[in-house]
């Protein structure tokens, strides 16, 4: 589809809503809008706005859909997949300015909250209210709620309480049309009709733009035990992932980490960590609750487990310390690795039982086309994320043979029960890989979908299938 520039016409109108202090032009003022945390993508917008309120959103969506103009809404720039990238210019909204916690309903347990606000201030604003938000991406202390809930993001302790799909109970969306519109009600039930609100959690602000957003909590747990499992073979630390579930015990997190991160970490960063000679991977494992008893029989249980895969050492976090010292030393992973080699990070997710099947297979395909990995991620979920290292690869093979390698990978992931992204999202770099796992059915019916929501295609071109 052909769209059309914005005219100085059209930006004397966006200037009008937002205020010339939102708007922005310039090269320099663009840059940091180019791009993501994705590899080494840009694409630049050819306008930023930076709205406040419902009403500015969609007076901009009202004259970009009317005048042809692609629009791409922004969080906060963490993304993985792409999906913030402007790769059809024109108008990029920024959300940053909807950065409040609007209300936290303690009677219901419900909080309402702008798409805007960084993920680590709200989970830190209900916490002292004595209740929890466990939906804790890795990058809880940059990203934006808003881009959570676009992409369908999880994190370490989604692994208990459920994914971002279980607590996001309403929202309010502006359409294309300029419409605004509630996707449901501040219930814990919903059976009235289609629930557009999981249809806009994971759309990747294709459908619509989110500015409000209304969450489910829970009581906090009051007590948690840390463990660090150390193993001589991935594959042992991935067995013992689904074996832990069928011993009778819900983690509150559980981390697979391997060994060439740990070194890497340890390199970029200033923690202290005796990394033992015949280990290779580790497994961080979390249990909470409200009583000290069962948390400890919980975790001899655990260590039971863990015996039978070969275990060789079970380091039990014995201050508050050095429990975040060990949580520093999984959350910074992705930046040690992405600080030492060109990479690029896919977002697989399996059955627990298949993760030995898949991270040896990860491996082999790495020796096939050359590659390096380093594999980490939420192995309680069934959930690695996979880092290619360039390495030694030359520019020729990592331009033009990885993507091979990378499609070996996604159909040993679908093979195993798989799917390509776990929590990361589709966006623009996964959506070549889609038919993998996806039949021309499926297709047809996101398309279809995308049609009623945004017939002239406006919103976030060229993300996730088209």
């Amino acid at each position: 589809m052909e769209f059309n520039k914005i005219s100085a016409q059209i930006l004397e109108a966006i200037t009008a809503i937002v205020g010339a202090d939102n708007v922005l032009t310039s090269h320099e003022s663009l840059e940091k809008y180019s791009h993501d945390e994705t590899e080494d993508l840009v694409y630049y917008p050819e306008v930023v706005a930076r709205p406040q309120t419902p009403e500015e959103v969609s007076a901009l969506l009202k004259i970009c859909n009317e005048n042809l103009i692609p629009v791409t809404p922004r969080g906060a720039g963490t993304g993985l997949s792409g999906g913030a990238l402007p790769v059809k210019g024109g108008l990029l909204i920024a959300m940053e300015r909807f950065n409040k916690v609007l209300e936290i309903d303690e009677k219901n347990l419900q909080a309402t909250v702008e798409p805007g606000v960084i993920t680590e201030e709200f989970m830190n604003a209900v916490t002292e209210k004595g209740l929890l938000y466990p939906v804790d991406p890795a990058s809880k202390g940059s990203c934006f709620i808003g881009g959570n809930v676009s992409h369908g993001s999880g994190g370490p302790r989604v692994v208990k309480y459920g994914t971002i799909r279980e607590y996001v109970l309403n929202l309010q969306v502006v359409l294309t049309s300029g419409e605004i519109i509630w996707t449901g009600a501040n219930t814990l039930k919903y059976a009235s009709g289609y629930n557009l609100t999981q249809l806009m959690i994971g759309s990747e602000g294709t459908l619509g733009i989110v500015t409000k957003i209304v969450v489910k909590l829970i009581p906090a747990p009051t007590l948690d035990a840390l463990l660090l499992a150390s193993f001589p073979t991935n594959e042992m630390a991935c067995a013992a992932v689904s074996a832990i579930f069928r011993a009778g015990i819900i983690p509150s997190a559980l981390e697979f980490m391997e060994r060439r991160g740990v070194e890497w970490v340890k390199e970029h960063d200033d923690i202290a960590f005796d990394l033992q000679d015949g280990i290779e991977a580790f497994l961080l494992i979390e249990v909470d609750g409200t009583n000290q008893d069962v948390i400890f029989t919980d975790c001899e249980k655990i260590n039971t487990v863990l015996e039978e895969f070969d275990c060789r050492d079970v380091l039990f976090a014995d201050s508050t310390a050095q429990k975040e010292e060990l949580w520093r030393l999984r959350r910074t992973m992705a930046v040690s690795v992405k600080s030492n080699s060109v990479y690029k990070e896919e977002d697989t997710v399996v059955p627990r039982a298949a993760l030995p099947q898949l991270i040896k297979g990860i491996k082999e395909t790495g020796i096939k086309y050359g590659f390096e990995s380093v594999c980490y991620g939420h192995a309680g979920d069934g959930n690695l994320h996979v880092n290619i290292i360039k390495g030694n690869m030359s520019d020729e093979d990592w331009n033009n043979k990885l993507k091979f390698g990378i499609q070996e990978i996604f159909e040993l992931t679908v093979s195993l029960g798989g799917t390509l992204s776990g929590e990361h999202g589709i966006g623009l770099v996964q959506k070549e890989f889609m038919p993998i796992k996806y039949s021309d059915v499926h297709f047809a019916l996101w398309k279809g979908i995308k049609q009623v929501f945004d017939p002239k295609g406006i919103l976030n071109p060229r993300k996730i299938f088209s």
